[in-house]
């Protein structure tokens, strides 16, 4: 960490060197001090500012990790594991910061277990990076430097006297550190417990105290007892207690119940789509014309927001099959793949209908090879099934997408077997950029060669070739025996890249931070409607499958056996509430009214109108939802894990 040697001339005679001052110094000083630095970066990015007064729950933190070196590392071995250590933490801080700024979210240990998803969306990743992330490793770069050009210079030295090892920390001092250490991070994890606001969590807690929390607070849900019945019964009574329905709306048979039933149903889940564009025009160009039609043609979902946790797109298929929360703390693929989950392919399955999914990544991508025989597809098409026309980072467009599942779904009609098929699109993927020859609108020069006007691009491609499915579909004798459903997966513009004063001056919209953003679009298709039905009922993604359900005949709550659904059919209720814990922090909320944000609790937090985006001052209407979707999360989490191993 410096100069190792000083030179001294005594009289006359020749020079000869002892140790530097700095070398009597013990390693764990000058580290602690750097780890220190980088805590405080990771705030900086993090919270955009440094709280002087959080630093002590670092600081604590930082110490008992060194002092345990101190304690435990072999005096000859302890600076290549004081190296190694503050390389490791480097890493992590690095990874976590690009993860933030990708996320909204603070990741927690579990975030490593997807790592190997990195190389898979590069181009993401690398249009997420910051240079200024890389300050976390110019230290380490400094004390490479000039350990080199010490080595060298040591090489030419007169009389070189050998290295001294810096002295140890007392034992009984690093022991007392440790204590005190621990100490201090208890009393802060202890505090921390009750805040199920990550970020909040995270900025009182201090980062690496964060993960201790998340770790605590896991095992907690883990050891929490009763059986899959118990958890079944509560979460009926739960809901049963909750006004989904007002009493003039309540009659014995649901509305539209079995209007499709029999038929084929295609579901269209759409990279990184918004709803915003839909129904818009550019300089006279309809931005999502294929959408338009099915929209206005069949039941229309302006208000359904995403509810996503730490799989992404993967937990978008996840709760659209089952409408089961994600937890928010793990990839559902990853946690839960191992699961026999009941899913609408599995209900469908007595009928006769056999369930295939298309995606043209590799199915390992995000665990889809657990995730997809865990919701009881029959068949999945990945990579091998589609010709690489190089279209993005994924390979296929979707026009290829769409080619190859409209021969498999051919072959399946021709032998009168009906199916659910669903396509996981990827051509308007981050960071939304479109082959020239694939473009098929143009932006004007205010927008070009921007986040926002590579999106717009990117979502009319989509646009366009869901209209070649679609073309395919007739052609082959399909369409008018087939419902087709589309929803947005999660958001796409980043918050940090696009001005919402540039997209109302564009489009002419309202463009809100939060509200729009995971604002997604959900629309279903129905052949013989007459007319197409707006549903301005909020909603979200666990949602989606009870109300596919209804128009296909499925009974849920009154099958047999009951199927437990933590969502609700949207058109067949007239009040509802639906939580969100990633991208949000856990206890946000979309009802008829707001997006609620909590602080640390209820009390402090925030409320937007989700008509007006303006803030709304008085939250006392909102405690009864808050309470009331905290228990039906806690309920799903617990229910989840409860599933029966396949």
């Amino acid at each position: 960490m410096g100069i190792d040697i000083e030179p001294i001339r005594t009289g006359g005679g020749p020079l000869f060197y002892k140790p530097a001052l700095h070398r009597r110094v013990p390693y764990l000083y000058g580290y602690a001090a750097l780890l220190l630095l980088k805590m405080m970066l990771l705030r900086h990015f993090f919270f955009q500012e440094i709280a002087w007064t959080r630093l002590v729950a670092d600081a604590a933190a930082v110490l008992v990790l060194l002092c345990l070196v101190e304690l435990a590392a072999p005096l000859r071995w302890r600076p290549a594991v004081y190296w190694t250590l503050n390389l490791i933490v480097s890493l992590i801080l690095f990874s976590s910061t690009l993860y933030f700024a990708h996320f909204s979210s603070v990741p927690t240990y579990t975030a490593l277990l997807e790592l190997n998803q990195v190389p898979k969306i590069k181009s993401s990743v690398q249009s997420t990076l910051d240079w200024r992330y890389y300050a976390y490793f110019f230290d380490l770069a400094a004390i490479a430097a000039a350990a080199v050009v010490l080595r060298l210079r040591r090489a030419f030295l007169v009389n070189p006297v050998d290295r001294p090892a810096r002295p140890p920390v007392r034992r009984s001092v690093a022991a007392l550190v440790v204590v005190l250490g621990l100490g201090i991070s208890a009393g802060y994890i202890r505090h921390g417990m009750p805040i199920d606001n990550e970020l909040v969590a995270a900025e009182q807690e201090g980062f690496l105290n964060y993960q201790v929390v998340s770790a605590l607070k896991a095992r907690q849900n883990a050891t929490k007892g009763g059986t899959l019945a118990d958890a079944e019964q509560e979460a009926a009574t739960l809901m049963a207690a909750y006004p989904y329905r007002s009493q003039a709306a309540k009659s014995d048979k649901p509305a539209y119940f079995g209007m499709a039933a029999g038929k084929n149903v295609i579901v269209l889940q759409l990279e990184a789509f918004q709803n915003f564009p839909l129904h818009l025009t550019l300089d006279g160009q309809a931005l999502t014309p294929n959408l338009n039609k099915l929209a206005d043609d069949g039941f229309y979902f302006p208000n359904v927001y995403q509810q996503i946790g730490q799989g992404n797109t993967s937990d978008a298929e996840f709760m659209s099959n089952t409408s089961i929360y994600p937890t928010g703390k793990i990839a559902m693929s990853t946690g839960y793949g191992d699961r026999a989950l009941p899913s609408l392919p599995r209900l469908l399955e007595a009928q006769g209908y056999q369930a295939v999914t298309f995606h043209v990544n590799d199915v390992t991508f995000w665990d889809r090879s657990q995730l997809y025989p865990a919701i009881g597809f029959d068949r999945y098409y990945d990579k091998l099934a589609f010709e690489n026309d190089h279209f993005n980072d994924f390979g296929a467009s979707d026009e290829e997408l769409y080619r190859v599942g409209a021969e498999k779904l051919s072959e399946l009609a021709a032998a009168k077997t009906p199916f659910y098929a669903q396509f996981v699109t990827a051509s308007s993927h981050f960071p939304f950029k479109v082959p020239e020859d694939r473009k098929r609108m143009e932006v004007p020069a205010s927008i070009r060669d921007t986040q926002f006007g590579d999106y717009l691009t990117a979502i009319n491609y989509t646009d366009y070739a869901i209209g070649t499915l679609i073309d395919r579909l007739k052609a082959d004798g399909i369409w008018d025996d087939t419902v087709i459903v589309v929803y947005g997966d999660h958001y796409g513009l980043q918050p940090d890249a696009i001005d919402p004063a540039v997209i109302k001056e564009t489009l002419n919209i309202d463009y809100d931070p939060r509200i729009t953003r995971f604002n997604i679009p959900f629309l279903v298709h129905v052949p013989g409607l007459e007319k197409g039905k707006r549903i301005e009922q909020t909603g979200g993604q666990v949602d989606m499958m009870p109300t596919l359900a209804n128009l296909i005949g499925v009974p849920l709550q009154d099958g047999e056996p009951a199927f437990t659904a933590f969502g609700h059919d949207l058109l067949n209720i007239d009040r509802n509430v639906v939580g969100s814990r990633y991208y949000l922090p856990t206890g946000s909320f979309f009802n008829d009214d707001v997006l609620f944000v909590p602080g640390k609790g209820f009390e402090d937090g925030t409320a937007v109108s989700l008509k007006t985006h303006q803030p709304v001052a008085d939250l006392t209407p909102y405690k009864q939802d808050y309470d009331y979707i905290m228990q039906l999360m806690t309920l799903s989490d617990r229910y989840v894990r409860l599933l029966p191993r396949r």
